[in-house]
């Protein structure tokens, strides 16, 4: 078995979800973390490249392709939620604070 770029490009993104998933049950990292679902992201984004750079029939990965995109879309939003959140806890510029 040799193996080729897309199955180490696959293994660090299994490496990504695993090990973001490990240091959130480990309590090293927040659910609503930059990192935690940055993580995530390219994760699933390196899972599916190494998915469709073998070349395979869509009907033959179609599972783990509704999985990999599923685990993108769920990422970004939480990526969108968690700035939103840190936006809206920004202090407003020129508003002044208590005497």
């Amino acid at each position: 078995m040799s193996l080729q770029w897309y199955d180490f490009v696959g293994l660090a993104g299994v490496a990504f979800v695993l090990g973001a998933f490990f240091l959130l049950q480990a309590g090293k990292l927040k659910g609503d973390s930059l990192g935690y679902q940055l993580a995530n992201l390219f994760g699933a984004i390196f899972i599916l490249i190494s998915i469709f750079a073998a070349g395979p029939d869509f009907r033959d990965v179609i599972s783990a392709t509704i999985m990999q995109l599923a685990w993108i879309v769920i990422s970004l939003y939480g990526l969108w939620r968690g700035l939103r959140a840190r936006f809206s806890r920004r202090p407003q510029a020129g508003a002044s604070g208590p005497d």
